[in-house]
């Protein structure tokens, strides 16, 4: 009779930790995401071309939107964040090798600023199509990047005219230089994003 008794307690004990052992595990899983999607995020930023009225053409933004669509809105932002505080804090890995707090009194604070929302936004919008086939997340994942996009230079404009002293229809004038480059970057993160979220389904459930 104790042996049994001792044993209703041992799975009892075990079905009330179960459910803490799996939400440990799921933060842990979300921080490394998050710690992974931020690194990506720094690689992609030190992949530098010329600059447009000083705001240099890089990979960031398409790391960003990934980022995104495969986490998520908040993991996503999280993962931005992550980056950014960290290159605030001093490790040199924003464009062009800066880091530290003047970066925020260059040109390109705005875009920069604005990546957690433009994360935050192609994630959100994707939240639909990932219970849907791989060609309605190709499409809606498309819809996302467009507005996330949007929402950069929304932010990303106004700050470097303010910045450099110039009228707001010259940097958009300005910007237009970058919608090609753009264009590519958002259409290369769909495709990625949607080829891990097919490979991995999980990514999905959180």
């Amino acid at each position: 009779m104790t042996t049994k008794l001792e044993g209703s307690e041992q799975v009892a004990g075990a079905e009330a930790s179960g459910p803490h052992r799996l939400s440990a595990t799921g933060r842990a899983t979300d921080l490394a995401l998050i710690a992974t999607f931020a690194a990506l995020i720094a690689v992609c930023s030190l992949l530098t071309g010329p600059a447009v009225s000083g705001v240099p053409i890089t990979l960031q933004t398409f790391a960003v939107l990934l980022a995104g669509i495969v986490l998520g809105p908040w993991r996503g932002a999280g993962a931005v964040a992550l980056y950014i505080v960290v290159g605030l804090a001093g490790l040199p890995i924003f464009a062009g090798g800066k880091a530290g707090l003047a970066v925020l009194s260059g040109p390109s604070v705005g875009y920069l600023l604005s990546f957690p929302l433009a994360a935050a936004i192609a994630g959100a919008w994707l939240r639909f199509a990932r219970k849907s086939g791989p060609s309605v997340v190709l499409v809606h994942g498309s819809i996302g990047v467009v507005l996330a996009t949007l929402a950069i230079y929304a932010v990303g404009i106004p700050v470097m005219a303010a910045r450099l002293g110039i009228p707001f229809s010259k940097a958009l004038v300005g910007n237009l230089a970058f919608v090609p480059f753009d264009a590519i970057k958002a259409a290369l993160a769909v495709a990625v994003g949607a080829m891990v979220l097919r490979a991995y389904p999980q990514l999905t459930r959180r």
